[in-house]
This record gives structure tokens, sequence and C-alpha cells, in this order.
């Protein structure tokens, strides 16, 4: 499994709300805290601005841009920020989940949005190298993309037999998409593992790291992974992903193995088989030391509904 695939899978976007929104005339609607989830949405036609909570300032959205806000803050939409915002709650009211809502008759303005909430335990982790804003401007490349925005909003639209369906699986795409387009544009001015799949060299060995964790990995086997002398690969790794390939290595394996403890009952010293330690010792220590608790106090934690994530 390739590298983002193998993180969107321990995050487990489940979609959870997918609408249309189609207004005219001004508006300005503000969007609550969605914690452990990502909201996107997608410009249909005309356009409107974007202000995140906790963010520098907004961001003007044209036709074909799509937006993800990764670490689910309140936000806002509107034709003219000087307004005052009505909640979304009360805009909605009179609307279905899944349905489409019209807002002072609807003209000159459509888009579509969808909600993911994540249900790994891991997200905040995953998600710690993302800005609170991924804007992935209108280009002549996002074919893929647009397409799976316009068939969600014919979807919604229209609903047909098998609907709820065809909108989830069009959802996933559109949030895949949505990050390829990112990485490929920011990947030469931002660091983290999402930019550095963007690397020809380094994403070989993110690659290997992730669909084979139990490998007994070192700084050379990487290096050679991706076709580079020892020095050189450390130095480009550091630089791209922002620490050492040891550190990755490690903190992905106790991403892993914290997400086997939140889900299921296994024993510990499988689980450290599963990450590659041999040891249940040595694979406590490790765990301790990135995610903060012993394995089974974690275990025990996540059973009581509080969250961890590693730092």
């Amino acid at each position: 499994m390739d590298a983002l695939s193998s993180v969107l899978s321990l995050l487990k976007p489940q979609n959870s709300l997918a609408a249309g929104l189609e207004a005219g005339g001004d508006w300005s609607i503000r969007f609550p805290d969605l914690t452990g989830g990502i909201k996107t949405g997608a410009i249909i036609s005309g356009q409107c601005w974007l202000e995140v909570e906790g963010s520098p300032g907004p961001i003007r959205l044209d036709q074909g841009d799509c937006f993800l806000l990764p670490h689910g803050r309140p936000f806002r939409l509107a034709s003219d920020l000087s307004l005052d915002p009505v909640d979304a709650g009360d805009a909605f009211r009179p609307v279905t989940p899944g349905g489409m809502i019209r807002l002072n008759g609807g003209d000159g303005f459509s888009m579509i949005s969808t909600r993911f909430i994540l249900s790994g335990s891991q997200s905040g982790f995953l998600l710690g190298m993302l800005p609170a804003i991924v804007h992935v401007r209108s280009a002549p490349e996002q074919d893929v993309l647009l397409w799976s925005i316009r068939r969600i909003m014919t979807e919604l639209r229209g609903p047909q037999a098998g609907g709820t369906l065809a909108v989830d699986h069009l959802a996933h795409l559109m949030l895949i998409e949505a990050l390829r387009l990112h990485l490929a544009a920011e990947a030469e001015a931002r660091i983290g593992w999402l930019f550095a799949l963007a690397d020809d060299r380094v994403s070989q060995a993110l690659h290997a790291i992730h669909s084979a964790p139990t490998e007994r990995w070192t700084v050379e086997s990487l290096a050679s992974r991706a076709g580079m002398s020892r020095s050189s690969f450390a130095a480009r790794f550091r630089a791209l992903v922002g620490t050492s390939p040891m550190d990755y290595l490690i903190r992905w394996r106790m991403a892993v193995a914290g997400e086997r403890l939140a889900t299921g009952r296994e024993p510990i010293s499988a689980i450290a088989l599963s990450v590659g330690y041999e040891s249940e010792a040595s694979f406590s220590t490790a765990f301790k030391r990135i995610m903060g608790a012993a394995p089974r106090r974690y275990a025990r934690t996540v059973d009581r509904g509080v969250t961890r994530s590693a730092p």
C-alpha cells in the first residue's frame, strides 16, 4: 500500500454529510467546530470568501476552487465579510442531510461540501503537518476532481437509487484528488510526510516504511530504496519530512500500534511483532516514549473514550 493510502486508511475518514448550497444576493454563514473531522468544499459557480478561525486572513474562492479544512476549526463562508453571519444550523434547517440548500433564490453561486468524521485514533498526529486551510486553485489538470465534484452535485440535485453510496465514494475521491493536487502544488514550499511524497527518491523510502513496517529498516536499506548514498539520503529525508528516517519509522510504527490497541483485543506481544519488535519490553519502552503512556494504559484510556495521539 502506498504511503498516502496507508495514512488515509489509518485516519478512517467516514463521509457523514454531503450537501449542496445555491445562493443569490448577499449572504454570510457561520459553521461550527468539527473537532476530529475534515471539511471539504468545492465552488461550482460564482465566488465567495472563506474565513477560518485562527487563520491569518480570509481567502477568496473562485469557480473551480476546492478547499479542505483538516483541523476542524469553525469557519465562515460569505459573499461579503462585512455581513453578520447566520448559523449554519439555522440556514440549513429546512433541508434534510444530503440535499440542496437554496438561499435568496439560489442564483449566482453554487458549491458542494462534504464532512468527514475521522474514526482513527491517530488523526491528530497524522494531520499535524497540514495547514489549517488547504486551498486548491482551479487548474487544467483537475479533470478528475472536477468530474467528481460535478457528479456529486448531479446526485444531490436528482437523487437516484444507490445515490447515498455513490456520493460517499465520490466524496472520498474528491478528498484524495484534492490532497494529491495540494502536495503537487506545494511540495517545494512545505515540510512533512505529505509533501515528501512528491519527491521521487524520498517517496520510495516512505512507501517502503508504510508498506512493510515490520521490516528491519536501517538508514542504509532505506537509502538503497531511494537510490542514494546514506548521508545524502539522511540529509534529504530530514529536509523534506522534518525528522530523521529512523524517527519517522518509529513514529509510524507507534501510530499503527496505537490504532490496533484502540480497535482490537490483540495481545501486546502480537502487536509488537506486527510493527517490527520481537521483544514486548522493547516495544513497550518505545511506545511509552512516543505515545506518552504504556500500551496497556493507552488501551484502557481509549476504552474510556479519551482519545490520545502521538505528539
